[in-house]
């Protein structure tokens, strides 16, 4: 075995690519949803061999050759995939993808069920995204509003705080009233309203 290919340390370093991310995100989202029709036509394959391999008692999957995919997305399905593709920010693909295989896993749907799947988890991701934009501009915009108004005037409270006060109506108030309060002890202070005059 020649170690040729492996040692390609004398070519050329790999130039980046030339693609926009949203190409780059167009292409992983699409090869992954075909990775799992793939994986999920797989399944059902080896399911439906098990089986076979009960009712018959036999196993004849090591003469049998691996057999064609019998599901393919229709060019319109494709293309409204991929239109829903192209507005996934690079950002999201990754979640996207992990949580299309989160719920893969979950599931386990039939082949010509994943690319409902896939649609839906596509959805969900464009529905963050809004939300998380919308969340930006309202952020931006209070950052952005000016302050002044709210720095220049003062407001007067009607209530202020008297920590080591007392005003609870006891039995024997008239003793109490020569005397000094003692120090609060409870962990809130007591607040008074002022008189108006």
């Amino acid at each position: 075995m020649s170690l040729i290919p492996w040692l390609r340390w004398t070519e050329a370093s790999p130039r980046l690519s030339s693609r926009s991310p949203a190409e780059m995100v167009l292409e992983t989202l699409m090869m992954e949803l075909v990775g799992q029709m793939r994986e999920a036509e797989r399944q059902r394959r080896d399911r439906s061999n098990a089986v076979r391999k009960i009712c018959t008692g036999v196993d004849y999957s090591w003469l049998a050759s691996t057999p064609r995919p019998t599901y393919d997305l229709s060019p319109g399905e494709r293309l409204q995939l991929e239109d829903v593709c192209a507005k996934i920010h690079p950002s999201y693909c990754g979640p996207a993808i992990l949580r299309f295989r989160q719920l893969m896993a979950e599931q386990e749907p039939e082949v010509h069920e994943v690319s409902r799947l896939f649609r839906s988890v596509l959805q969900e991701v464009l529905e963050r995204m809004k939300q998380e934009q919308e969340a930006h501009k309202l952020t931006r915009q209070w950052s952005l509003r000016p302050r002044g108004s709210l720095a220049l005037t003062t407001f007067k409270t009607r209530a202020r705080i008297f920590p080591f006060a007392s005003d609870i109506r006891t039995i024997s108030e008239d003793v109490e009233r020569g005397t000094q309060p003692p120090p609060r002890t409870w962990s809130m202070p007591e607040f008074r309203a002022l008189k108006e005059d």
